[in-house]
């Protein structure tokens, strides 16, 4: 996207200071009242000594000036690195960035729409696919590697991710033995732990269980972030009406106590740690069984959420450009679309699932690449309108009446650059340009787009030294 000039920054709502005064109470009054399941003796022994209390039904109740110190301690931005150690995003604020999901089941093929099982080959050609693209800011494994040894799949997965794409991963993983090894690889890309410590290269996507339950892998995996200052999301993803209250309010409060809690938790094992607040706020259709990604319900939660973590200065996980459409097709560009928008004009930080369909258990590259051009847009629309002596034109708007035209005016040759979004994807040209190159859809001009890519792009590599490194990690982890 050009460096277009930055006017007021505008901004998308849904909550009045009442309501969110009102949210954040009621969260805690859960915590404190109802308590959450923990399933971890070390993190329980942390909130024990910090003043929660144990009780009889097993529930741990936090009292509210727990969650009013991790917010004190908690950082209010995350600095990210790219592989090579180059500054990459500003996590904190109203900073929107995007990037793909982890772990899908299926991929639609772009040659015929047919969906395929993942495989490793699917996690490595996303990569390089998101290596190119300038709005894509993060990569996620996108799909799961279902030919490999499941104990080794996040750890395979990681692997691809670094040495396809050179942007900051988000990565999944089962347990804090995926973590420790991945941990070790970025130390041998980045140079030493001192190094990643104060580069980090990723981010880890942790979450409990709605509703109110954290086993012990999930405080195990928070644990390991904290203490080796790895920056971590703890996202809960309760379901409205399965997991979670049927009504929105009820839905917002529920996982702004899971979050909560696992913040307290984290931020006790280690203040100051980098930490992420979520929600991914399914909805479950009574109809037909099937949880949407796209919900307006869904929607309005996740803007909630993302209010919420703005009111009170904490970094947070969102969503953009996911569809629960089964193909690239109008219902996914509207979708996905319409997420991106509100993840950006709601001021959400680090959005994932990009060309996410099928409620997250289908991808596609098409969309991804469709997404790129969205979101370059959208990104363009959030600069606002800067009003100065300059832009009000007062000079250009007489010289453009004496001449009868604005054309060969100075004012419009100085701002043609700087005004005008031009696309890429997006067909602007009239019916005759489009009939004579070819009468081509978005699909097809996205799918052109992405054969380029593939045919073209190579990702940096890395050292041999340091795959060899690499290597030596990945054969001692399952021995």
């Amino acid at each position: 996207m050009s460096d277009f000039e930055i006017g007021f920054e505008p901004k998308l709502t849904f909550l009045s200071q009442e309501d969110k005064n009102k949210l954040y109470t009621s969260a805690l009054q859960v915590m404190e009242e109802t308590g959450m399941l923990v399933q971890h003796e070390g993190a329980l022994k942390l909130l024990i000594n910090a003043g929660c209390t144990l009780g009889k039904d097993g529930m741990v109740r936090m009292p509210a000036t727990l969650v009013e110190q991790a917010r004190k301690t908690v950082p209010n931005n995350i600095a990210m690195y790219d592989r090579e150690g180059n500054h990459a995003m500003d996590l904190g604020g109203r900073r929107a960035y995007f990037g793909t999901g982890s772990d899908l089941m299926w991929s639609v093929e772009s040659k015929n729409m047919q969906r395929h099982r993942t495989s490793l080959e699917d996690i490595k050609t996303a990569a390089r696919v998101c290596d190119a693209l300038p709005n894509i800011d993060f990569i996620m494994s996108f799909a799961h590697p279902h030919e490999v040894n499941p104990a080794l799949s996040y750890l395979a997965s990681f692997k691809a991710m670094a040495e396809n794409c050179t942007k900051p991963i988000v990565n999944t993983a089962d347990n804090r033995k995926d973590l420790e090894a991945m941990w070790e690889i970025s130390k041998i890309l980045r140079g030493g732990e001192k190094e990643l410590r104060e580069k980090p290269y990723w981010i880890q996507y942790d979450e409990p269980i709605s509703p109110l339950k954290h086993p012990f892998t999930s405080l195990d995996k928070l644990i390991f972030c904290a203490e080796t200052g790895s920056p971590v999301i703890y996202s809960p993803a309760p379901i409205a009406g399965s997991t979670a209250p049927m009504t929105v309010a009820g839905h917002i409060v529920q996982g702004l106590a899971e979050s909560f809690f696992g913040m307290v938790v984290h931020q006790l094992a280690a203040p100051g740690a980098p930490f992420l607040m979520g929600i991914g706020a399914a909805v479950l259709d009574m109809k037909s069984g099937q949880c949407s990604y796209n919900a307006p319900e869904y929607l309005l939660t996740y803007m909630a959420m993302i209010e919420m973590s703005n009111h009170l200065d904490i970094p947070n996980w969102g969503y953009g450009g996911t569809s629960d459409a089964q193909i690239p097709d109008m219902q996914a560009s509207y979708e996905a679309g319409l997420e991106a928008f509100m993840s950006v004009f709601t001021g959400s930080n680090l959005n994932h699932d990009v060309g996410y369909l099928d409620f997250g258990l289908t991808g596609s590259l098409d969309m991804i690449v469709i997404v790129n051009e969205m979101v370059d847009q959208i990104r363009r629309m959030h600069k606002g309108i800067p009003i100065n002596d300059d832009t009000l034109a007062m000079d250009a708007i007489p010289q453009g009446f004496s001449q009868g035209q604005f054309l060969t005016v100075p004012h419009t040759l100085k701002h043609l650059r700087k005004v005008q979004w031009e696309p890429e994807l997006f067909f602007r040209q009239g019916h005759d340009k489009w009939v004579e190159q070819g009468r081509t859809s978005l699909l097809d001009r996205a799918r052109t787009k992405l054969n380029n890519i593939l045919d073209t792009h190579q990702p940096l590599a890395i050292a041999d030294e340091k795959q060899a490194a690499i290597a030596k990690v990945l054969d001692g982890f399952l021995k």
